[in-house]
């Protein structure tokens, strides 16, 4: 792998975030028809939380997820790359943080068990705590 591979997953990430953006729509729109929410009604203090079902707002909560602490991630990994250490484990760990976070997103926008969701992000937090430590050892030179 070359330095910049560390990039593979993180462009896999943001595909994933537009599929979620595709699917809540697909699933809000024909909800706010069926209950014949005016597009301007979302604007009201009245939210969409209150008004469309929970699992069709699942996926507008997903979505705005993954734009929470996957854009630490994306910095995490933009600067391992740009220092040359975006291959071999930081690669691997990238590639394990994605696969939990689309773990995670299709958990919370199907059965929606929050211990799994909960277990899910844990695991993908400590992954990106090791992307981190791993950036911070080189950016500020630690010899360990």
């Amino acid at each position: 792998m070359n330095d910049t591979s560390i990039l593979q997953p993180t462009v896999a990430l943001m595909i994933w975030t537009m599929v979620m953006w595709a699917w809540m729509y697909v699933t809000r729109i024909p909800a706010m028809s069926k209950l014949n929410v005016a597009p301007n009604d979302a604007a009201m203090p009245r939210s969409l939380d209150e008004t469309l079902p929970a699992n069709v707002q699942a996926k507008a909560h997903n979505y705005n997820h993954l734009h929470e602490q996957p854009t630490v991630f994306y910095a995490t990994a933009i600067i391992l790359a740009l220092t040359g250490q975006g291959h071999d484990m930081n690669t691997l760990l990238a590639w394990i943080y994605v696969g939990l976070r689309v773990a995670h997103s299709l958990v919370q926008v199907t059965a929606n068990v929050v211990m799994v969701r909960f277990v899910l992000f844990a695991l993908s937090s400590v992954v990106l705590i090791v992307l981190i430590f791993h950036t911070a050892v080189q950016v500020f030179d630690i010899h360990l």
